[in-house]
């Protein structure tokens, strides 16, 4: 059974939709001062927009472009007690009038503060109780490490230049399950390549991650920004599964009810999957978006589940159940199995 001390997986992530207005939105009920807000437009093409305490409320990324960061008043006004306010015509946050959006939000540690456990100092808002931190660096383009703050070792850890962008300038990610030679990247269909200049071949420890040479990561002079995951119990879970190409797809065990499932085939050229417990779908209909793209949401292609203690594909697609294709997955709780207080979660 999976116990956890985190009985409630809304104290440090959620997912909100919202319903544009064209005026300045307060949207409350996320549980906590969110750290990190991942924002997409569902009804219509537009970038997914990436924002954080760290580099601020005015400074953006798109997971599913090369660009550098950009700043902009035109999205979100403000990180709130309980929530965020969306700025007026926003129309990148999905706020012009009748828009639908969605907002994945996840609670770090506020604005962030030194840390020298690397061998580059680097800025830190790490949440040890939820294993994520938010990690500000500048790079030095030889070997390094840098401090990530959450006192154990990250599985996953996504890294992108905010200096620099354009073709070539991926977001770089390391999964365990990939190892320390590996990568693929968020903004990108690509399947996993070789990259031993981008972790110098080298697996993160409880105290730092590893860079190597390369500009993606580690240009001289550049900044970057990291968000890094360690897994916790009933919580969170990274890991791979194989595709077994039916309807009866693959059990993927997490030991809780997923509320965000991120996964992306690994061996071959596929787009990214993303869903949630928030948005129109029930099993088998879920609906998805992509990371690497702009399109609007996608839905009712049955293919996969959402359960009580994991996920179960459907469909034997190029991007999730392929026989014998490898892939690789990020999984936060909407409820553990069972708790330290033994209550069981069910099924939706």
């Amino acid at each position: 059974m999976a116990y956890t001390t985190i009985n409630k997986s809304g104290d440090y992530f959620n997912t909100k939709l919202t319903t544009g207005t064209g005026n300045s939105q307060a949207v409350t009920g996320v549980g906590f001062q969110p750290d990190w807000i991942w924002g997409k437009r569902r009804d219509s093409s537009g970038h997914h927009s990436l924002f954080d305490a760290v580099r601020g409320i005015t400074k953006g990324l798109e997971s599913n472009q090369a660009g550098a960061e950009w700043t902009s008043t035109g999205y979100y006004s403000s990180f709130d007690s309980d929530g965020f306010t969306i700025a007026s015509g926003a129309g990148g946050a999905g706020n012009g009038s009748g828009q639908t959006a969605v907002q994945w939000c996840w609670k770090a540690n506020g604005a962030g503060s030194a840390n020298t456990d690397g061998s580059i100092s680097s800025t830190v808002s790490a949440n040890t109780t939820a294993g994520f931190s938010i990690v500000s660096y500048t790079g030095t383009g030889a070997n390094a490490t840098v401090g990530h703050g959450l006192g154990v070792v990250p599985q996953v850890v996504i890294a992108r230049s905010r200096s620099n962008g354009g073709a070539g300038w991926n977001w770089g990610v390391y999964h365990k399950d990939l190892g320390n030679t590996n990568a693929v990247f968020l903004n990108s269909t690509a399947a996993s390549t070789s990259v031993s200049a981008y972790w110098n071949n080298t697996s993160p420890t409880s105290s730092v991650f590893s860079l190597g040479s390369d500009g993606v990561v580690n240009l001289s002079s550049g900044t970057f920004i990291a968000y890094c995951f360690a897994e916790k119990t009933g919580y969170s879970k990274f890991g791979k599964y194989t595709g077994n190409g039916n309807a009866d797809g693959t059990f993927v065990y997490t030991g809780f009810k997923p509320a965000f499932l991120m996964i992306k085939r690994t061996d071959n050229t596929s787009n990214w999957l993303l869903y949630d417990n928030k948005r129109e779908g029930y099993n088998q209909a879920n609906d998805y978006l992509n990371p690497d793209n702009s399109n609007a949401e996608g839905g009712g292609d049955n293919y996969l589940d959402l359960l009580s203690n994991g996920f179960k594909t459907r469909v034997a697609s190029q991007s999730i159940n392929v026989s014998g294709a490898s892939y690789i997955y990020m999984a936060f709780a909407s409820a553990p199995l069972v708790g330290t207080n033994n209550v069981p979660c069910t099924a939706r």
